[in-house]
């Protein structure tokens, strides 16, 4: 592999998925660390580039803290390869194998995942594969960068087929009901959030919610069981921790956090309440969540016609064209 990228010495694989695989390199013009993802097949599929170039394509365009962006897509005889800069990152699965969080390292890893995941929104777009595997963890300062991004969307909803199990897109053990297509139920910026809860209860627990190993039983799990909540696993997890991972797990996105600042305001309070009394003490959660997003209730038959004049028009308050500056706000009534 390092013969085929010209001007890049490989030093060490951090990374290695089912068709790809990030590298720590020496990039030997300039003697400088960077991270190079490739695919791992000698000779990539056109949709192994397609998914390539669509990933780099998308991080070009964001400017996140916790996102890192590329330098350059480069060519070499058999495929392509994305560089980004180098922040010595270690891929944060392998640290949670060896390291045990404390608390206020779960809470500050986790406000900085969803400030992320907050920016990403914003811009509209899902990453629809958030698992420890795609985060990579700076281990002297625990800095967190959010990376993979071959099968994000661009798209605030996005409707999911029922699909074999073992060919779905994304990691099944992370994956939300409606990613499954077995709910006929969009997707949108909230499975990322059910996403973000089996990481967080991995980070807390050690495991994952569900332990099934065949496909369509996890399948099954994630549309139909309850996991057992982190603190009756490990009673030293604080109460309040452990409802906010269960919130994140529930079944239907309506259930789920709604927005990312109100998932960071009760991560905020818990780090407050930590520093300043060494505990926890609990507090009913979500209290300031409220949809960051216009999102109509997918519980709604025969008004196809009607939903999409509420979206059309929203989209239009969206992006409003650029007007002369006024001192008086605009009032949004509360729409049922």
């Amino acid at each position: 592999m390092s013969s085929n990228l010209v001007g890049y010495h490989i030093t060490e694989i951090l990374y290695e998925g089912a068709n790809t695989r990030i590298c720590r390199a020496l990039k030997e013009s300039e003697q400088t660390s960077v991270l190079i993802k490739t695919i791992k097949t000698e000779y990539p599929s056109i949709e192994e580039l397609t998914q390539l170039r669509h990933e780099y394509q998308i991080l070009q365009s964001l400017d996140i803290e916790g996102i890192i962006k590329p330098i350059s897509l480069n060519s070499f005889p058999s495929g392509l390869a994305i560089v980004f800069s180098d922040f010595d990152g270690e891929v944060f699965e392998k640290f949670l194998l060896i390291n045990q969080l404390k608390l206020n390292q779960f809470l500050q890893i986790s406000i900085q995942l969803i400030s992320t995941l907050a920016a990403l929104h914003q811009k509209h777009i899902l990453h629809k594969d958030i698992k420890p595997q795609n985060i990579l963890i700076n281990i002297k300062t625990c800095q967190i960068k959010l990376i993979n991004f071959s099968i994000s969307s661009r798209l605030s909803r996005e409707n999911k087929t029922v699909s074999n199990p073992n060919f779905l897109e994304g990691t099944l053990a992370y994956m939300s009901p409606e990613q499954t297509g077995r709910m006929n139920r969009s997707i949108d910026y909230r499975s990322d959030f059910y996403s973000l809860g089996v990481t967080f209860y991995e980070m807390l627990t050690g495991q994952l919610p569900f332990q099934a190993t065949e496909p369509l039983e996890l399948v099954h799990c994630h549309i139909a069981k309850t996991p057992i909540p982190p603190r009756e696993l490990n009673p030293e997890i604080p109460q309040v921790l452990s409802d906010i991972v269960m919130k994140l797990l529930a079944k239907t996105a309506e259930e789920r956090y709604q927005s990312a600042l109100g998932l960071k305001s009760d991560l905020e309070t818990c780090l407050n309440r930590l520093q300043a009394s060494g505990e926890i003490s609990h507090f009913i959660v979500g209290q300031l969540d409220f949809y960051s997003q216009f999102v109509i209730t997918q519980k709604l038959y025969g008004r196809e016609k009607e939903v999409a004049t509420l979206m059309d028009a929203f989209e239009r308050v969206s992006n409003p064209p650029i007007l002369p500056h006024s001192n008086e706000g605009t009032r949004w009534g509360e729409m049922m």
